[in-house]
């Protein structure tokens, strides 16, 4: 792979700690949900983020394929649903869960520029093979 850029956080305190980028702009508290043992959801955690930065990266890999294709879509969106389980093997484990809308298009050239899109987004390549994700696609 030609690396084109590197981003760096460092983490300290796990899920009850803080997470800094090395430019200093990202530089949040991380606390274990509700749902998942924490006091309340007052603030981030890493499935977020992780759920942010997919929908971000997706919907730029969408909207380059769009650019490319020269269609006429309107503004796109893409929600990312992360989801934390136990797995067999008593460890944790990812799914995730894609909205996205593309609309002016009909939904079956939606549906091929959600596939065209997933599989060059950096993110997509990086979970294939190793997390479920599940793609479901509106043109409104």
């Amino acid at each position: 792979m030609k690396v084109l850029y590197t981003a760096a956080a460092t983490a300290t305190g796990g899920r009850n700690g803080q997470v800094k980028s090395d430019n200093g702009v990202l530089a949040i508290e991380v606390r274990m949900p509700k749902a998942l043992g924490g006091s309340n959801d007052d603030y981030t955690n890493p499935e977020q983020l992780f759920a942010g930065g997919y929908a971000a990266c997706f919907d730029s890999a969408l909207n380059l394929v769009i650019k490319q294709g020269k269609y006429e879509a309107g503004e796109t969106s893409v929600t990312a649903q992360v989801s934390l389980g136990q797995i067999d093997n008593g460890g944790f484990g990812l799914s995730v869960e894609l909205d996205i809308n593309i609309p002016n298009v009909e939904l079956a050239q939606a549906e091929e520029l959600a596939e065209k899109a997933h599989q060059i987004c950096p993110y997509s390549n990086a979970t294939r093979g190793n997390i479920a994700v599940k793609i479901s696609v509106t043109n409104n």
